[in-house]
């Protein structure tokens, strides 16, 4: 469906549409906060704290159970960012990399600041989110690359030595512009990347992941979507680690039953690449979402993004009602989540009627300020 002609959605794609984004939002969500306990720790640790089988359910984090990281907390400013461009567009001003970076800095600020501040009425609703306000380890390049007002590019990045996983655990949302091309939405990805993490690896891992989620939005398969990236990823200078991780993630699921082994295999050094890599595997493996995420926590590597990763592709190919419901109950700021989810799902359906040339929605204007 095509959102940027002016398409009419039916009420059957609005329903599915909107299932999908709530179904990647909260899971990334979910497999964020059930790896969070355990991040860092290798898996003979995991297994002496929660026994033979490892992380089996939510546990204790940052004080409470289904707590979330930062890698949560920036994929909700990925949302917002995004539906503040579209509301943008009515202006002229359209440059959804500066929405989106515009975004992430007032994330930046919830790790600066005690608390909202009512007078900065642009901020929009999220950033009054006071729960958003806590800080959850993020990484030094993150903070270093959000800690002024430049905004990094593909022609200059933000720490372009910087191959970690973070920005690819952002970029889930880019993949739910069903509207838009694939090529759109993997270059949008890789821009906002390049944001703080400017190594190749880590903004083209963002990209295809960006990529695999928009296919499985529009109601791929996995093994299709992994094969949409590749074409994509192979003509973009510096792909190679990123498509061969995929394919070894493809390669992998011929060579027997699941293990933390394999994963570790695949995660390699924790970079961009291994991690997209190890995600897709046991996105790929596991038909119940349970058990995906539970292969995605419990291994020698990073537990938090990988269920992440892994939670994002399996929300978009499944929808939210496949995910564990006794998990979501517990998990830290469900409730915003499902409003923001519903709010980009009806920006994206029914965005001219909020703020076209026939009039505008105050109320909408409030939440996302122009």
């Amino acid at each position: 469906m095509d959102t940027t002609s002016g398409s009419v959605w039916g009420r059957t794609e609005q329903q599915d549409f909107r299932s999908r984004v709530r179904g990647t939002l909260l899971g990334v969500a979910v497999g964020d906060a059930l790896g969070a306990p355990v991040d860092g720790l290798d898996l003979d640790a995991i297994r002496e704290a929660h026994g033979p089988e490892g992380v089996a359910d939510l546990s204790p984090a940052f004080g409470r159970r289904g707590a979330v990281t930062h890698l949560t907390q920036l994929g909700l400013f990925s949302v917002d960012g995004l539906i503040r461009a579209q509301v943008r567009r009515d202006t002229g001003a359209w440059h959804p990399p500066t929405d989106l970076h515009r975004a992430y800095l007032r994330w930046a600020a919830t790790q600066r600041d005690w608390g909202p501040d009512e007078r900065r009425k642009d901020d929009g609703w999220l950033a009054r989110e006071e729960w958003l306000y806590a800080r959850r380890d993020a990484s030094r390049a993150l903070l270093a690359g959000l800690g002024d007002e430049i905004m990094g590019t593909l022609d200059a990045p933000k720490n372009p030595g910087e191959a970690g996983p973070e920005a690819t655990a952002r970029s889930a949302p880019f993949g739910l512009l069903v509207g838009w091309e694939p090529q759109l939405v993997i270059q949008l990805a890789v821009e906002c990347a390049a944001q703080t993490h400017g190594h190749p690896v880590a903004y083209l891992a963002a990209g295809a992941y960006a990529v695999i989620v928009h296919a499985l939005a529009r109601g791929d398969s996995l093994d299709a979507a992994v094969q949409r990236a590749l074409a994509l990823l192979a003509a973009r200078p510096g792909h190679q680690p990123v498509s061969d991780a995929l394919q070894l993630a493809l390669g992998a699921v011929r060579q027997g039953i699941p293990t933390p082994d394999r994963i570790v295999e695949l995660t390699g050094p924790g970079t961009a690449d291994g991690v997209l890599s190890a995600a897709v595997y046991a996105a790929l493996v596991c038909e119940d979402v349970r058990q995906g995420l539970r292969l995605a926590v419990n291994h020698d590597g990073s537990s938090a993004v990988t269920a992440a990763l892994t939670g994002g592709l399996l929300g978009a190919l499944h929808g939210e009602t496949a995910l564990p419901p006794a998990w979501l109950a517990e998990l830290e700021g469900r409730p915003t989540i499902l409003e923001l989810a519903d709010d980009f799902a009806l920006e994206m359906t029914q965005g001219p009627a909020l703020h076209g040339p026939a009039g505008a929605s105050p109320g909408w204007l409030a939440r996302y300020p122009r």
